[in-house]
């Protein structure tokens, strides 16, 4: 496959949030209709990268893998196409969650990071969906269930508990800042 881009970035080495940082900078450089491609190894990368492309109104073209390399194609919107992004307002920090859960509430902590990332440590309970498998696994939760979204950064689950909200669940909340600052207990485990 051929695909020539007008600008090429290189996110290789870079983990969530950065790809999405350096694209977000990157793109203001393009003219409406120009494709990026963004050069990463973050197997994540093409979740969070498709997520915010469709937040933001410019369009996924796709991903490529070449060896290790995740080469993703994104064409600039147009002024008609582009939406403001948003931030999901419904957040929780990591002291408030820990509460919830050392008195025991009962309460759904959905951890949309990759399955590599939440086998080395997770929330004792989290149930892992990766991002990029959660609209297919929409019907494997209940909608009326207090869900509270987590990732490494607050990024990933942003951008899940935007596409929860949007589907009808009605108690969503996303944990910022995340996995990468939480202090309470882990476990390592296998995928579930």
């Amino acid at each position: 496959m051929d695909i020539t881009a007008n600008e090429v970035l290189d996110a290789q080495g870079l983990a969530c949030p950065m790809p999405i940082v350096k694209t977000k900078k990157a793109i203001t450089n393009l003219e409406p209709g120009q494709v990026i491609e963004i050069q990463a190894t973050d197997k994540g990368s093409t979740a969070d990268l498709k997520a915010w492309a469709d937040g933001s109104g410019h369009h996924y073209l796709g991903t490529v893998e070449v060896g290790e390399v995740l080469k993703h194609y994104i064409r600039k919107a147009d002024e008609k196409e582009e939406t403001e992004e948003t931030k999901y307002e419904d957040v929780i920090n990591l002291e408030e969650l820990r509460n919830k859960i050392d008195g025991n509430e009962k309460i759904s902590i959905i951890d949309v990071r990759e399955p590599a990332e939440y086998a080395f440590g997770s929330i004792p309970g989290a149930k892992n969906i990766p991002l990029g498998e959660l609209e297919k696994r929409f019907e494997d939760l209940n909608k009326d269930e207090e869900h509270h979204i987590i990732c490494r950064t607050g990024n990933r689950s942003d951008l899940a508990a935007k596409k929860l909200a949007e589907q009808g669940f009605t108690s969503v909340k996303n944990v910022v800042p995340g996995m990468e600052q939480w202090d309470g207990p882990t476990e390592k485990n296998e995928t579930n």
